[in-house]
């Protein structure tokens, strides 16, 4: 096996130091092993994106790329009041998930997502 083009875990190292969350050692991880693109695809980001968390210089919200890793790559599950036992990335994208008459889960999440549900971060949304 050739090595990678990219050191993905090294360069979340040299930019996070000693403060290297679990969460992006995971990613660097999962970069290394597959490979940017794949592992971007993997949490619902664009290449682009990965290569900013690693690199520390990635401006948006931070503690929602955190959750789909969690949930992508680290094995954390949520339990939905509809579906039941989810990865905490598949409820971030439920909740992203406009509503839909024609499916009464699709109905049946879309409000339990903006009704308090305590994994929602759609706090207040009330539909």
């Amino acid at each position: 096996m050739k090595p990678p083009k990219h050191d993905f875990l090294a360069r979340a190292s040299a930019a996070w130091g000693a403060d290297l969350p679990a969460w992006v050692q995971a990613l660097a991880e999962e970069a290394n092993r597959t490979s940017g693109a794949a592992a971007a695809a993997r949490i619902g980001y664009s290449p682009p994106v990965v290569s900013q968390v690693l690199s520390r210089t990635y401006p948006g919200d931070l503690a929602r790329i955190q959750e789909k890793v969690a949930g992508a790559l680290m094995g954390v599950t949520v339990e939905c009041p509809v579906l039941g036992d989810i990865a905490r990335d598949r409820c971030l994208d439920e909740q992203a998930k406009g509503f839909a008459a024609t499916s009464s889960v699709r109905a049946r999440l879309y409000r339990a997502c903006r009704a308090g549900c305590p994994h929602s971060r759609l706090k207040g949304e009330a539909g």
